[in-house]
This record gives C-alpha cells, sequence and structure tokens, in this order.
C-alpha cells in the first residue's frame, strides 16, 4: 500500500490535469472524451485551436460546459451531463456515431481507467468484483477505432495500489491500445515497450515516483 507516500505528494487537480491533456491536443482533432474525468478537457482546449469533440451517443462539435441554469437536458454527452454545440455541431443516430468510432475517423479519445499495462492494455469498464456494475458502453469500440488513445486518471486507486501495472489483472477493454497516460502525478509515453516518463508534478522526483508505481519507468524527460 502507497496510501501514504501518494496523500503527501502534490498533485496536478483534476482541472490541471484535463489542461495538460488539452494541451496535447493537436488543431484540427476529433477527439472523444470519455465519462468521467475526461469530459474535463471540453473546458480546457485553447482558443486558437479547432478541436472537434464527439460523443458517442451522436453528438460532434460539442462546445464547454454550459453555464448554471442554461443547461438543457436535451442536449447531452454519454455521461448523461448536458453539453453546448458550437456552430456547425450537430445529432445524429447513435449506430451512425458507432460507425465514426469504429472506422477510424476518431484521431484521439481520452478515457478513465482502472488500470493500464506496461504495453498500453486497459482496464477501464469492470474490477472483476462480484458487486461491480459493468459499464462496457463505447470503450472498447474507441480504444481500438481511435488513432490514439490517451488515459486520464488518478496514480493509485483509493486503497492505495498502482493503477500503472506490468499486466491488467481487471477484465481488458482493449490490447495494447493507450498510447499516454495523464496522471495527477505524471505524464507518461507507453513507447517501445516501456513506460517513459515525459512530464512530472513540481515536486516530486523519478524516484518517488517510481516507489509507487507497479512498473518500471524510464526517464525521458
Amino acid at each position: 500500500m502507497n496510501s501514504a507516500a501518494y496523500k503527501a505528494m502534490n498533485k496536478w487537480s483534476r482541472d490541471q490535469m484535463a489542461a495538460r491533456v488539452a494541451q496535447d491536443i493537436p488543431d484540427g482533432a476529433v477527439v472523444n472524451l470519455g465519462i468521467g474525468l475526461p469530459t474535463l478537457v471540453a473546458n480546457h482546449l485553447p482558443q486558437d485551436r479547432e478541436v472537434i469533440l464527439h460523443s458517442e451517443n451522436g453528438v460532434i462539435g460539442i462546445g464547454p460546459a454550459p453555464a448554471k441554469g442554461e443547461e438543457d437536458y436535451d442536449l447531452i454527452n454519454a455521461g448523461k451531463q448536458p453539453v453546448t454545440l458550437l456552430a456547425g455541431g450537430c445529432y445524429f443516430h447513435h449506430a451512425d456515431s458507432f460507425a465514426m468510432m469504429r472506422g477510424g475517423h476518431l484521431d484521439v479519445c481520452v478515457l478513465g481507467a482502472f488500470q493500464v499495462s506496461g504495453n498500453g492494455d486497459l482496464a477501464n469498464w469492470h474490477t472483476g468484483a462480484p458487486d461491480a456494475i459493468p459499464a462496457v458502453g463505447g470503450a472498447m469500440d474507441l480504444a481500438i477505432g481511435a488513432k490514439k488513445t490517451y488515459v486520464m486518471m488518478e496514480h493509485l486507486t483509493k486503497g492505495g495500489d498502482s493503477k500503472l501495472v506490468a499486466a491488467c489483472t481487471y477484465p481488458l477493454t482493449g490490447v495494447a491500445c493507450v498510447s499516454r497516460i495523464y496522471s495527477d502525478l505524471a505524464v507518461i509515453e507507453l513507447k517501445d515497450g516501456a513506460a517513459q516518463v515525459i512530464e512530472i508534478v513540481d515536486g516530486v522526483s523519478l524516484a518517488e515516483l517510481q516507489a509507487i508505481t507497479a512498473l518500471a519507468l524510464q526517464d525521458a524527460r
């Protein structure tokens, strides 16, 4: 258990994590933001870039979250959160939306995760616990269909276990699909069979990060 050391570390807030992900999304990209933490990325996209946001329930051209009191619950994302629609945006049947996902038309998807392995395997739909509620949604289609899959997650579980592991023990969502992880402590690139640390939150050393990570890390800064 690494809970005590983890709690004492300086960490990025959820909005800081989202802003860091948004920084790496290129101009002109078509992007799907998964439910949970990834939805925050929509609020931090640079204004000088055109990024087209897609949701698997059948919406494309999503804007930032609506202001309080201006929510329209007929216009929601896959997580049932109210969204805004930018000029040129539209909504359509979810079968067409899944055709976009499966057809390789998304440049990037940003998903949450329970576990990610060193070779990029993703487990994010079920913990395997008998009382857990499985939630596949569109994650399997997104993880394999998008050109790049990014994961945004807290570095450890609530119990203090590393979410970055040598091999996933939970049921898999996709195999060798994750290329980059954005945790509340670091940005880690999965490349050539190695977990390469490209950025760490201020005040945390690579040794401290390695001590709570169940996978060998390389310093690529």
